[in-house]
């Protein structure tokens, strides 16, 4: 039975976008945690380390985000060992893996803009690389980080869409079965679209003040 679009209707886009901005956290954490490990091991001397974080950032990098959920959430459970992930699982893991590898680069780059001369005074105080990583390198280190982390962090929640692919009742896949419902297209992914872009927007603003106050205090 088609029903005419109204206010109602918001009420899944909403739900929708709310476990949109569950599954963009919880990959943002995961992928965060990636993203350090890898960061630190291509800035490292270690050649092992920076091999194989260069190459994991490549590999990712150079594959697109629906390739990466296709093989988690289809590929994986054609192997017959055993592994067969939930929708929500196999969007997170993606997510996760995706944003690793570009939090990585970031993570990177924020590293080698540290003056050199900052790791030479460290090492003539005796540090531990520990010690001169956490005291020393990082603090200076975020500035250069944060406002491309945000800005990736950003692209993320639009890049989250493609997870409906697989069912995920995302956002995206809310508007799509709104429109269904009421076989209007243009007024469900125009509020769709309007949603995406208060998230957008109000992350841009949060994250504006949140950078000025974070360089003003360092």
């Amino acid at each position: 039975m088609t029903q005419d679009f109204g206010w109602i209707h918001l009420v899944p886009l909403l739900n929708g976008a709310w476990l949109t901005i569950q599954l963009c956290f919880f990959s943002l954490l995961i992928g965060g945690a990636i993203g350090i490990i890898v960061g630190l091991g291509a800035a490292s001397k270690n050649k092992l380390a920076n091999f194989l974080s260069s190459l994991y950032i490549r590999l990712v990098r150079g594959v697109p985000l629906l390739m990466i959920i296709f093989l988690i959430y289809f590929a994986l459970p054609m192997l017959h060992i055993g592994i067969n992930f939930s929708k929500g699982f196999s969007a997170v893991m993606a997510l996760s893996i995706y944003a690793g590898a570009y939090l990585g680069e970031i993570v990177r780059g924020g590293i080698q803009s540290v003056p050199k001369g900052q790791f030479e005074a460290a090492d003539a105080l005796g540090m531990t690389t520990l010690q001169k990583f956490r005291h020393v390198i990082i603090p200076q280190a975020m500035k250069f980080i944060i406002p491309p982390g945000i800005g990736f962090f950003i692209a993320l929640i639009k890049d989250s869409s493609l997870v409906s692919i697989i069912g995920y009742i995302d956002l995206t896949k809310a508007g799509k079965v709104v429109s269904s419902l009421t076989f209007n297209p243009i007024a469900s992914f125009l509020a769709v679209a309007a949603v995406y872009f208060v998230l957008c927007f109000g992350l841009s603003k949060a994250s504006y003040y949140y950078e000025k106050r974070f360089l003003r205090s360092t």
